[in-house]
């Protein structure tokens, strides 16, 4: 959709107020220090990313994070990257940690409550409207679009959706809609995923994205604070209530997705797991990804730290620097080393006769010489011992390291120090 036909954008009267307090325990030792949305991703990106910057590239100028768990990384991560907003331009930016605001004892006890707490200072900047955002999730979408389907349907609470094939719609919160797309029910994670209407094999899943009126917004989260029995979340509580007593309506990503000409299909992913943050990190390294980095049209905004080019040095058989199918980032030295559909990160270095097979390096990791890697996840930091072979021994590498299903192995400093060579 043509942005240039608004010429008056609801997103410069809307805040985006990011949830990105979970921890994400089924990304395991990835966040043992950090939470899931401070998680690296893509080369330079962190996971929180792509939701702010979907918002900043929608237009929306007031944004909000609200942190919980381990959020030191996240919150200098923040810090230093998104410090760019300016009050003068009627812009803003502010870092919401849980802080016993309403008590001394009182944490954030849900995603619905991170906003509740807050509403004083959602309320300082009079936004018209809110969009809730899960900061965990990879994906480009025009808030924009969605911002307008709420306004002409007339809803209580707009609701993102990605459509998924029914058969693996057990997995996810799952939307029941009439036709013309009216939530009827909401169902978490159902046996039996109820099918879109003219759409028996396919299913709207929920992607934690919600387009409220602030007015209405406050409303509800007063209600549901007073209300005993609710566990304070938006979608155990907030959004089955409003979709059974108000109306609810779906929007269809497909709708709002941002692509360019190589990206044929509507693009979002949940990296939760180690398997599923391997895929779609390798998953960049492929000729035509599925999602585009390079389009200037939709930056990705983070922290762009200044370091020297990549470098490769070496030329001789048996000993030279390479890459093929990779992503290098700066500040990397790839000295007499090899690299195969690898995403590497800032300032790696991978030492002679090494080589590295599908596999995602966190930043300033270090690979001795003639280290083997095949399927791997390294941590920040971590050094890999010379001669060290992961990928090749299934046993063996469940024994040293955490090994998947799909055979990716994760690899920490903690686990490194353990071994016994």
């Amino acid at each position: 959709m043509d942005r240039q036909q608004y010429s008056h954008p609801l997103a410069r009267n809307t805040m985006a107020y990011v949830l990105a307090g979970g921890r994400g325990a089924r990304l395991k030792e990835l966040t043992d220090k950090r939470a899931k949305p401070a998680v690296y991703f893509g080369g330079k990106a962190r996971i929180i990313d792509f939701a702010m910057s979907n918002a900043v590239n929608s237009g929306i100028r007031r944004i909000a994070v609200a942190t919980q768990y381990k959020a030191h990384s996240l919150i200098r991560h923040l810090q230093q990257g998104w410090d760019f907003f300016r009050s003068e331009r009627n812009e803003s930016f502010d870092i919401l940690p849980a802080s016993q605001r309403v008590s001394e004892t009182h944490w954030y006890d849900g995603t619905a409550d991170a906003v509740f707490q807050n509403i004083d200072i959602i309320q300082s900047y009079e936004p018209e409207f809110m969009v809730v955002l899960a900061g965990d999730h990879i994906y480009k979408m025009d808030y924009e679009v969605m911002l307008r389907q709420h306004v002409a349907s007339g809803a209580d609470v707009t609701i993102g959706c990605l459509e998924v094939p029914r058969a693996e719609a057990s997995a996810f919160g799952i939307m029941a809609v009439d036709q013309n797309d009216v939530i009827t029910d909401f169902l978490e994670k159902p046996a039996d995923p109820p099918a879109i209407p003219g759409k028996p094999d396919a299913s709207l899943a929920s992607m934690g994205v919600y387009v409220f009126r602030t007015a209405r917004l406050f409303e509800e989260l007063r209600r549901d604070a007073a209300t005993p029995e609710s566990s304070r979340d938006f979608g155990k509580d907030l959004i089955p209530y409003l979709v059974k007593n108000a109306k609810a309506v779906a929007h269809r990503f497909a709708d709002s997705c941002v692509r360019t000409g190589g990206e044929t299909q509507s693009y979002w992913r949940d990296v939760g797991t180690i398997d599923a943050y391997w895929e779609a990190n390798i998953d960049l390294t492929d000729v035509l990804p599925q999602l585009d980095l390079y389009d200037r049209s939709w930056p990705l905004w983070t922290y762009a730290e200044i370091t020297p080019p990549a470098k490769f040095v070496h030329d001789i058989d048996g000993r030279r620097g390479s890459a093929v199918a990779s992503l290098v980032s700066g500040d990397c030295i790839i000295s007499g080393s090899h690299l195969r559909r690898c995403l590497i990160f800032t300032g790696v270095r991978a030492n002679s006769f090494s080589v590295l097979e599908e596999s995602v390096v966190l930043p300033r990791c270090i690979i001795g010489r003639g280290a083997r890697l095949r399927r791997a996840v390294l941590d920040r930091g971590v050094v890999i011992p010379a001669g060290l072979v992961v990928g090749e021994d299934p046993k063996l590498d469940a024994q040293r390291f955490r090994r998947t299903e799909k055979g990716v192995c994760l690899i920490t400093q903690a686990m490194i120090d353990r071994l016994v060579l």
